[in-house]
Order: structure tokens, then C-alpha cells, then sequence
């Protein structure tokens, strides 16, 4: 039990990293609110792509990584109670 109590911790860090990683070398392209006020067109060619550019494959993989943080910490806290 120790053995996988101990790889659950290394992987756990392991994503924790990346995840922080993939974080800060994310652009910030939303306009926001003042998009929202001003009526930017997002019905373009780019937007309606978006999730086949880099972008999109690193958006997908932050929200992956995030999902597999929240499951590991509960694993680790239900495994350290």
C-alpha cells in the first residue's frame, strides 16, 4: 500500500508541474468583457478551428491535466486519512 501511495505522490507532482507549465506559456487572446460590449464576431474561420490549432491542443490538455489533479488529490487525501 505504501509502494502505491508513494507513485500516486510522484505522479501527482508530475502533473502538478506540466499543469503549472502549460498554464504560463498559454497566450491570453479572449477580448473579454469589452468583446462582449463591442460585439466582436467570433463566427470566423479561426475561432470555429480553434481546437485543431496549437492553442486548442494545449487548452484541451490543461483542462485534462486540471481534471486529473482534482482526481489525484482526492485519491491521495482519501489514501492519507
Amino acid at each position: 500500500m505504501e509502494i502505491i501511495k508513494n507513485i500516486l505522490l510522484v505522479v501527482y507532482v508530475i502533473v502538478s508541474v506540466v499543469l503549472i507549465i502549460l498554464t504560463l506559456i498559454q497566450s491570453k487572446d479572449d477580448s473579454g468583457l469589452s468583446g462582449t460590449i463591442t460585439g466582436s464576431s467570433t463566427n470566423n474561420f479561426y475561432n470555429q478551428n480553434k481546437g485543431r490549432t496549437r492553442e486548442g491542443r494545449m487548452k484541451r490538455a490543461t483542462i485534462t491535466l486540471g481534471i486529473c489533479f482534482a482526481i489525484l488529490a482526492v485519491v491521495l487525501s482519501i489514501f492519507y486519512i
